[in-house]
């Protein structure tokens, strides 16, 4: 039996089954569905895209995965460079897993090590924002300000090894007047908070965090899982403010297959770059650099590149906003707009039951959590298959 993520196997309802994908469309047996939040994010140039798909396979003709514990291959290689060179300043140095948890995870050790190595064992506390999601594995779960995932950590009481701040340039700098001489790094998710609420917040905080991180010799690391490629309207957050990490996912590979990777810059690297072998690093997830992600990786970037995505996304974000600003009802908090993402909050959760049915009749997918109704779209998709998204959102509050 399968165990679902994020339910109560007990009350759960039975889940869509999908028979088949391709463009922007899930089809069950009865349904063809706009998938409006492109499988968690990820699937950005569509279900079944023929150059990734063929990637996969050509590689698969040669060999799916070895390990990278004393191997390597062309895949990984040519990857690594890509990265390098597309990359904004010295992000330069790929650490891959399979995951982006697991790629948030590598960053929060990364950046504690660095420390360590250099012999400051003081800087063990870690900045956060309040709301932040980072991922559902322990280190990110604490990291992260999320207690409707992550109640559990109750369990262990308040963390002595993380503060969370708003988004807010005050409580930044007081937490860093506070904080400076035991903090090892401060981590983001830039710009927009992706499962706790789809929150936004202005460039500005993130202009002044990184001259308070090269102040204090703090490392910011972004989590760009689910901003990168795209979704705030930047290529990546990191092209306008530079980390000292960088972790990227979801899209990495066009959503086809699972992969994620840790990004650092020559500081960081330099810090475990060492005749001391206590100097390394010391993780090595077993699919790491999977020779079938990193062809797949390799061809989603080749069409971001050449297919002029950014003006996609530019598009993307005009139609939404000429399609939801404006629109009100008694029953929503706000509405809240940034490059390929949109959400809807309401003031109540209860208003959202439903709505999931409510959207399949009507042929898209939704997935709305607790007081967020949202999209994070295929860039891909046309206008009309847009518009038939935000009829369907509105639809839903003049019933």
């Amino acid at each position: 039996m399968i165990w679902y993520p994020y339910e109560q196997m007990k009350t759960m309802k039975e889940p869509y089954k999908i028979i088949d994908a391709e463009g922007v469309y899930l089809y069950t047996e009865d349904k063809k569905l706009i998938d409006s939040i492109s499988s968690w994010w990820s699937v950005i140039h569509g279900y079944k895209n023929p150059a990734i798909t063929q990637a996969i396979r050509d590689q698969a003709d040669h060999f799916s995965h070895v390990m990278l514990g004393g191997l390597t291959h062309d895949p990984v290689e040519k990857l690594s460079r890509k990265l390098a060179e597309w990359l904004p300043g010295d992000l330069d140095y790929c650490f891959f897993s399979d995951s982006g948890s697991v790629a948030v995870e590598v960053a929060l050790k990364m950046a504690l090590q660095y420390y360590v190595n250099k012999g400051d064992m003081k800087r063990t506390k870690l900045l956060s924002l309040t709301h932040a999601y980072h991922g559902d594995t322990f280190k990110t779960m604490e990291a992260g300000d999320d207690e409707d995932y992550h109640f559990i950590l109750e369990a262990y009481g308040e963390s002595q090894h993380v503060r969370h701040i708003p988004p807010t340039i005050e409580a930044l700098e007081a937490a860093f007047a506070q904080d400076h001489e035991v903090l090892n790094a401060f981590i983001v998710e830039p710009l927009l908070q992706g499962a706790g609420g789809m929150r936004m917040y202005d460039i500005s905080f993130l202009k002044r965090a990184r001259e308070l991180c090269d102040r204090y010799g703090v490392l910011l690391i972004f989590d760009e899982v689910a901003t990168g490629f795209g979704r705030t309207g930047h290529r990546f957050v990191a092209d306008v403010v530079l980390p000292d990490i960088l972790v990227l996912g979801k899209a990495l590979t066009g959503g086809h297959i699972g992969h994620a990777v840790t990004v650092a810059n020559h500081k960081v690297y330099q810090g475990f770059y060492s005749d001391d072998p206590a100097h390394a690093l010391m993780h090595g997830p077993t699919f790491m650099g999977n020779a079938l992600a990193c062809r797949a990786a390799l061809a989603s970037i080749e069409l971001f590149e050449n297919g002029d995505y950014l003006s996609k996304i530019r598009h993307i974000e005009a139609v939404t906003r000429r399609e939801l600003e404006g629109f009100t009802s008694p029953l929503i908090k706000d509405i809240r707009i940034m490059g390929g993402c949109a959400c809807i909050e309401v003031y109540d959760a209860d208003v959202l039951k439903g709505f999931q049915a409510f959207a399949y009749e009507r042929g898209v997918f939704a997935r709305p959590f607790l007081t967020y109704m949202y999209t994070m779209v295929p860039y891909i998709i046309s206008d009309d298959e847009l518009i038939t998204i935000y009829d369907t959102m509105k639809a839903w509050f003049r019933r």
